[in-house]
């Protein structure tokens, strides 16, 4: 039996702010339990949903020396689908109103779990072979591995793995301060190790020190090599390719079933998504106020509205988007130029277009069942889960090939009929304009490859079981 613990910040269904959520949450529940017993440890934070909290049972506590002051780590556990979660309780860190509060608090704070997480080990009867860590929040648990904890026996010999959902983050503070939280000596320090610039650096303590590296995507695993992508350890990705590999994100495909899902007006499948989806639309049309027509061509959006989604391109178009025959369905928050932008537009033409600037998961479940397309034209996309969304509800991706977008959208070729969705090349919004009128004519004039390329949308597996067999396979190259 192969014991592997998972480190992260954030777990679907406890506490998410985002994907790495969702990928830790499902991922442990896909592996086959006759050979991998696969844990969770998360922080325990007061701002989790009563029922979940109430669901956690004491299992130990103990003091640990941290920032030159001897501090409480409570661990509590819980059983749910089959999966042992364990959780890091202290008040002092834990307690604010979001997961994420405020930069330097935020990495003294992933900095106290880290090393907790660690210390905690020899409590908790399950010794990982393999410590599977998630983004910079976890970025120093390989570090530690390496320095304070390596003199026990218990420690001996564990493999630890650091995953890179976005490189963008990466937890880095003014190296004194880093040195005088994390209790690292100086001779982490450096440039080959964890500093970049004046900073510690948390995701580059990971990346120097885990013994196999992955990202969420085979294409952004090649991107994160070069300067434009690589967010100045791009360097440091080239030097350590052997131990780097891309596995592509999945999705939940008992929360995210078009045949199952409650939240949408009518449940379809492959089988009838031809007579069926049309049902969505309609009742999408009638609860947002847009005009009532079978055969306009309803985009949908589903995304931080940011620059790294591609808004501005967006932004550029708009306009013109809006003289077309088509409507257009905004779910999402996020900078106030977009949130304004699509306000604006859904004043103007408030047949066409409808700004939801809010979050709900049932309104995104009704706009991946209801849309005929899936606007995506991100500048970068480490993995991307919406359009895995949108094809699995036979609504088909407009991306911008980057990242697992260009990994897991194939373009519709006209000559031979294959695809499952459209997409541009160039982060240039004429080209995102040109594709999406292209996507408007096939639905418009071709409406059979159209249907064809719904079905094949929608006969893509990607489920997490697909993703995690590739994560055994990586488990038994590490620990044999």
């Amino acid at each position: 039996m192969k014991r592997v613990l998972f480190a992260s910040s954030e777990v679907v269904p406890f506490i998410k702010t985002g994907g790495l959520a969702d990928v830790v949450g499902s991922l442990p529940k896909c592996f086959d339990k006759r050979y991998y017993d696969v844990r969770v440890i998360l922080p325990k934070y007061a701002c989790m949903a009563q029922k979940w909290k109430d669901m956690l049972k004491y299992k130990t506590h103990f003091y640990m020396d941290f920032a030159g002051e001897s501090r409480y780590v409570g661990i509590m556990e819980t059983q749910l689908d089959g999966v042992t979660f364990y959780f890091v309780d202290n008040e002092h860190y834990f307690s604010g109103e979001k997961p994420y509060v405020e930069h330097h608090w935020d990495i003294e704070k992933f900095m106290f779990f880290d090393r907790a997480v660690l210390s905690a080990l020899p409590l908790l009867d399950f010794r990982p072979d393999i410590i599977h860590c998630h983004d910079w929040q976890t970025g120093l648990i390989p570090v530690y591995l390496h320095d304070s904890f390596q003199g026990g026996e218990f420690f001996r010999g564990i493999k630890t793995v650091m995953t890179i959902h976005n490189l963008k983050f990466q937890g880095n503070d003014n190296a004194e301060t880093f040195m005088a939280l994390s209790g690292l000596s100086g001779y982490y320090m450096t440039y080959d190790k964890l500093k970049t610039g004046v900073d510690g650096n948390m995701l580059k303590g990971g990346l120097v020190y885990a013994d196999a590296i992955t990202t969420v995507s085979d294409s952004y695993a090649e991107e994160i090599k070069t300067e434009f992508y690589g967010e100045g350890l791009d360097g440091l990705m080239r030097a350590r390719k052997n131990d780097l590999r891309g596995i592509v994100n999945g999705i939940d495909y008992d929360d995210y079933n078009p045949d199952t899902d409650k939240m949408i007006a009518c449940n379809y499948n492959k089988d009838n998504v031809l007579q069926k989806k049309i049902e969505n639309k309609r009742a999408l049309q009638r609860e947002l106020g847009l005009v009532q027509d079978d055969n306009k061509f309803m985009i949908g959006v589903v995304s931080r509205l940011t620059d790294q989604k591609g808004f501005d391109l967006i932004a550029y178009m708009m306009e013109k988007m809006c003289q077309q025959d088509m409507q257009i369905v905004v779910l999402g928050t996020g900078e106030q130029k977009y949130e304004d932008m699509f306000r604006y537009f859904a004043w103007k033409y408030p047949d066409k277009v409808s700004a939801n600037i809010y979050y709900s998961e049932a309104m995104s479940h009704k706009i991946y069942a209801a849309s005929d397309a899936f606007l995506m034209p991100s500048l970068f996309e480490p993995c991307g889960l919406s359009q895995l969304m949108s094809l699995r509800y036979g609504t088909l991706p407009i991306v911008r090939e980057t990242g697992g977008l260009r990994d897991t959208v194939q373009p519709f070729n006209q000559f031979d009929g294959s695809g499952t969705g459209f997409s541009f090349k160039n982060y240039n919004a004429h080209e995102m304009y040109n594709t999406l009128m292209f996507a408007h004519y096939i639905y418009v004039d071709r409406r059979n490859d159209w249907n064809k390329i719904i079905d094949s949308a929608m006969s893509k597996d990607f489920s997490w079981q697909a993703s995690a067999r590739k994560y055994q396979d990586m488990y038994d190259w590490l620990i044999g």
